[in-house]
């Protein structure tokens, strides 16, 4: 008697579990009076780090080199900044039948940050993609992400979000876009260090991170914004970012082919412009919503585990698809890019 075996096995971000472990204990060690100050202060320093690194990492060269393929990048772009905003926007009238107004709030935020670049290289390398394109694709949102973001999050999301104002954009200037700019102007002298010390920088830009989450939930639990949500609440917020995710998912891999792209095209376009950046969304949310951050971040804790564990399943079937020729002028780019891409995610 054979036994029988699942043929996909779903993947849990083991991120996502010290995430959830640190919402757990701002929630019940929460940092309050000096302390609060302190984690605040420290929180400050470690996002403006955070994006030095990742301005560090980037590769200027790759990513002009990549210019050539600006269709591809455009509907990447048009899919992360346009279409999602949309759906978004669109989804307002969800409350508050399925949604409160904060989760509301949280949810068009996840739909206005840039897209991942290391999950999004790993699908497409898995599923015979253009991997290539998709380093480039990731790249340019996550860099366009720094200023689109704010912007879209100040036009859209109003006094809503926590007061969006000249004060907040001069905040985002100067914790995520100087210090991106000066990772980028001294990448010549430290790209090698950042490069040979990859994996250890790496576990200090997640613990900046978890960091800038406790203190969001932190002044989440003081300020009792957590008894503002129910488990019913955070039921009808999976189904909507289900239908989201579903939704992206076919557009992208519909509407590229409806556009001429070639399947290694298509399967860049597909996993770059249908997923979100936690690592870029969640320092975004701590500059731009203060005390709100909290339920400003939790739809996109969800949302981007969510995607891991459908992409994951996405990716090994195109593996398995026959192979075909690439369309003329859609050929995928030298593939000695491959593994120089940045993470985020």
């Amino acid at each position: 008697m054979k036994r029988l075996r699942w043929p996909h096995r779903m993947p849990v971000d083991p991120y996502i579990l010290l995430l959830l472990g640190t919402v757990g204990l701002a929630a019940l060690v929460p940092a309050r009076d000096t302390a609060a100050d302190v984690a605040s202060g420290a929180s400050t320093a470690a996002i403006a780090f955070l994006f030095f690194l990742y301005g560090a990492r980037l590769s200027t060269h790759e990513a002009l080199a990549g210019l050539k393929h600006w269709r591809l990048h455009g509907t990447v772009l048009a899919c992360t900044f346009v279409i999602f905003p949309l759906l978004g926007l669109a989804a307002r009238g969800l409350v508050p039948v399925l949604l409160t107004p904060h989760l509301y709030t949280g949810l068009l935020f996840l739909t206005l940050v840039p897209s991942t670049i290391q999950s999004s290289i790993a699908f497409t390398s898995i599923a015979r993609g253009n991997v290539p394109a998709a380093i480039c694709a990731g790249s340019f949102s996550s860099l366009a992400g720094i200023v689109i973001t704010p912007l879209l999050a100040a036009a859209l999301l109003g006094n809503s979000g926590g007061g969006f104002s000249a004060d907040s954009l001069v905040k985002i200037v100067l914790q995520l876009l100087v210090p991106f700019l000066a990772g980028q102007l001294l990448r010549p002298w430290i790209g090698r260090f950042v490069t040979r010390h990859k994996k250890g920088l790496g576990l200090v830009d997640r613990g900046s991170i978890l960091l800038v989450v406790y203190t969001a939930f932190s002044e989440g639990v003081v300020r009792g914004i957590w008894h503002q949500v129910s488990p019913l609440r955070l039921g009808g917020l999976l189904v909507v970012e289900a239908a989201l995710l579903a939704v992206m998912l076919g557009l992208t891999w519909y509407g590229s082919r409806a556009l001429g792209f070639g399947r290694e095209d298509r399967i860049a376009i597909q996993f770059a412009g249908s997923k979100k950046s936690l690592a870029s969304g969640l320092p975004m949310a701590g500059v731009l919503f203060g005390a709100q951050a909290s339920l400003a971040v939790l739809p996109l804790m969800l949302f981007h585990q969510m995607q891991l564990m459908v992409c994951a399943v996405i990716a090994k079937r195109r593996a398995h698809d026959p192979e075909r020729p690439v369309s003329p002028g859609t050929a995928a780019a030298p593939r000695s890019a491959v593994g120089t891409g940045t993470r985020s995610g």
